[in-house]
């Protein structure tokens, strides 16, 4: 096991200030000294960050995104946790993308890991983790006998169990999902969840009992291709916003955004767009969004309306806002950075 600490300095290189609306964001990065595309993130206070990333790196925060220290997951230093859930400071699970399949769990802030759950089957391959409370959560991976893969968990992720094949959605051939941000999976309101497939065929599943029963919606987006669909999506109430395009042509703009006021029903384009493909979007505020992608970062006013610059910093893959509190942080590529706000 591997231990590394690194602190946060102001980077002037990037839009160290972006103001807009009476809102102003201050970007610091920190310095990040291990090798590791960061694409688990997961923010649950003001205080607590964690991240997880390729080969068995595992980083967490207590100040704020400010001091970091990193760990190499003993054992599974060969594995990439693309999904990542943390409750607090000592208790996180964490899930790597690949076969076989493995979800691990923290108690005593990442120090020691254990096994909660298995899978050997070649199809395997998780692609996210959320959450209704500490307790009831989900995770859902590409699709095994074409049928969407779903876990559940009652007791804080310390077991979790298959939903039965009735239960999980019968998938397009091509279909499946993409681990690029953990956001292609929202668990809302008390019961509500839904999750986003792309490729050949890209959708939206949408349960509202905790995924006993779905519904499929098919908002107009670029599919076709393995590389096409929808990377990340974010719902408040009927409003909903999902993000993608073509990672093999990340500065290609036509239907990789677009947003619904009706719950699914209908689905329209921003009036101006994201500056292409992005794999991840967040709301940071009421009505103020942020997409991030490999080519950089874009921010909304109003609700994913409008879209301009917020930098053009190469490389990050994730945004998260805290669960409980108003520090965002985004993640990628050996960088980890953090967005202050004004307001």
């Amino acid at each position: 096991m591997k231990l590394q600490v690194a602190t946060c300095l102001l980077l002037l290189a990037l839009m160290p200030c972006f103001t807009a609306f009476g809102q102003s964001l201050t970007l610091q990065d920190c310095q990040v000294e291990v090798k590791s595309s960061f694409r688990g993130l997961s923010v649950a206070d003001d205080n607590t960050v964690w991240v997880s990333g390729s080969t068995g790196w595992i980083g967490k925060s207590t100040d704020g995104a400010k001091q970091w220290e990193f760990k190499q997951v003993s054992g599974f230093e060969k594995l990439d946790f693309r999904s990542l859930y943390a409750f607090d400071s000592q208790n996180a699970i964490i899930a790597n993308a690949g076969s076989p399949a493995h979800i691990l769990k923290t108690t005593d802030g990442g120090n020691t890991w254990q096994i909660v759950y298995q899978n050997h089957h070649p199809d395997a391959f998780l692609d996210g983790i959320d959450f209704w409370n500490d307790r009831e959560g989900m995770i859902y991976g590409d699709p095994i006998q074409g049928r969407m893969f779903l876990l559940i968990t009652l007791d804080g992720g310390k077991t979790w169990n298959e939903l039965p094949e009735a239960q999980r959605p019968r998938l397009i051939e091509g279909e499946a999902s993409f681990a690029a941000s953990g956001t292609g999976i929202r668990c809302y309101g008390k019961s509500k969840v839904i999750i986003s497939t792309g490729g050949k065929s890209s959708r939206l599943f949408v349960s509202n009992n905790k995924g006993e029963l779905w519904k499929a919606l098919t908002p107009p987006v670029i599919q076709g291709k393995s590389s096409t669909g929808i990377f990340s999506v974010a719902f408040r109430d009927k409003k909903g916003i999902v993000v993608g395009g073509d990672y093999l042509q990340d500065s290609l703009t036509v239907k990789h955004v677009l947003l619904t006021r009706d719950a699914g029903k209908t689905w329209q384009p921003p009036a101006t767009t994201t500056r292409g493909y992005r794999e991840c979007v967040e709301y940071i505020a009421n009505k103020i969004l942020i997409a991030t992608g490999p080519s950089g970062m874009d921010v909304s006013y109003n609700e994913g309306r409008d879209w301009q610059p917020l930098s053009d910093e190469q490389g990050f893959h994730v945004v998260r806002k805290a669960r409980q509190g108003k520090l965002v942080v985004v993640a990628g590529n050996g960088k980890i950075s953090w967005l202050h706000s004004d307001k």
